[in-house]
């Protein structure tokens, strides 16, 4: 009996389409570059894979409506609007029934919300600062967290409204940067006490109980960064502003990534992804954000960056997580025979 091959569709938001719809840079900074998608393709048809690239949601939608199917689908679709914009793809794939790489609609609706993330994250007794989340300007005087405080839009990633301001010492400063964080991102602002120690994050492969760190980095801000805060500028100039450094084999490396794969965990994230953490006064180590879609350039991202300095080379990351996804989906063998021609 032949086989036809197995295929696998590519859901991606490129920013170079959004670019060219008049986006601005900052509106496309979580969006993927055209050499990421290279890149991953290229590993996917070393591994035998017959690749097929869909592009973004709106494509897939007009893709499944035609009847297009794949045996699974690697989706790294960031969206670009709404709060639940990561969910998008998911649901049209659950929806339609075909498995896919990456965490499921809950998880990428839920963990977009940093506020929402830190309320399941504190039921499961992982350490993370207290919180609180401003709706509207009233909420602020409401807000009972002693300062130094932090300040950022509550669903936004790669440091998006993360400025050298978003420390604030008093009342006044959390004021004036609640107002214009809000009007500028039109989205809650999550408030957290402000926690000055060591910041990491720890890359992970795998899902539930077979979830394994990759590796940790400290993440240390050089002279010219803004100090104190993993900002928009540091990471969009990290050549130049921060230092990477792999966090070696020993007591603080276990216990940073105890915390992140206890996060991990409780939050349902799938396949691969990365949890940012960040130390206290005692250096009790505490979650502050994940990233269940992390970006995958392999020379610019942080999960191959860490993977890289830890000795696991790009293919072998991407590998491993398409093998978590196929292990996870034990239908995909049945998918691959009732395609038999």
């Amino acid at each position: 009996m032949k086989y036809a091959p197995f295929r696998i569709g590519m859901t991606y938001d490129l920013r170079d389409t959004y670019l060219a719809e008049g986006y601005s840079e900052l509106e496309t900074a979580e969006l993927d570059r055209a050499d990421t998608i290279d890149s991953i393709e290229a590993v996917l048809h070393k591994l035998g894979y017959e690749v097929d690239r869909i592009g973004n949601v709106k494509q897939l939608a007009r893709r499944l409506v035609i009847g297009d199917t794949w045996d699974l689908v690697f989706n790294i679709c960031e969206g670009m609007h709404g709060i639940a914009r990561e969910a998008q793809v998911p649901a049209l794939l659950d929806a339609y029934r075909i498995p896919y790489v990456f965490s499921d609609a809950l998880i990428c609706a839920l963990t977009l919300h940093k506020g929402m993330t830190k309320d399941v994250v504190r039921a499961a007794h992982v350490a993370t600062p207290d919180y609180a989340v401003v709706h509207k300007m009233a909420d602020v005087k409401n807000i009972d967290l002693e300062f130094p405080l932090f300040a950022k839009p509550v669903a936004e990633g790669t440091g998006k409204g993360i400025t050298a301001k978003s420390k604030v010492n008093t009342m006044a400063e959390l004021q004036s940067l609640c107002k214009d964080l809000l009007k500028e991102h039109k989205q809650p602002v999550l408030v957290e006490r402000f926690l000055p120690g060591r910041e990491f994050t720890v890359g992970i492969t795998g899902t539930g109980s077979k979830a394994a760190a990759l590796a940790t980095l400290e993440i240390i801000l050089l002279e010219g960064a803004d100090s104190e805060v993993y900002s928009y500028h540091n990471k969009e100039n990290c050549e130049e502003l921060v230092e990477y450094r792999l966090v070696p084999a020993g007591a603080l490396k276990r216990q940073v990534e105890a915390v992140a794969l206890s996060a991990w965990r409780a939050l349902g994230c799938r396949d691969g992804g990365r949890i940012d953490l960040r130390q206290d006064q005692q250096g009790r180590t505490h979650f502050i954000e994940v990233n269940p879609l992390a970006g995958l350039h392999p020379e610019h991202s942080d999960l191959p960056i860490m993977a890289t300095m830890a000795g696991i080379g790009y293919e072998a990351l991407i590998t491993s997580i398409v093998q978590s996804a196929m292990e996870r989906c034990g239908g995909l063998r049945l998918a691959k025979v009732r395609r038999a021609v």
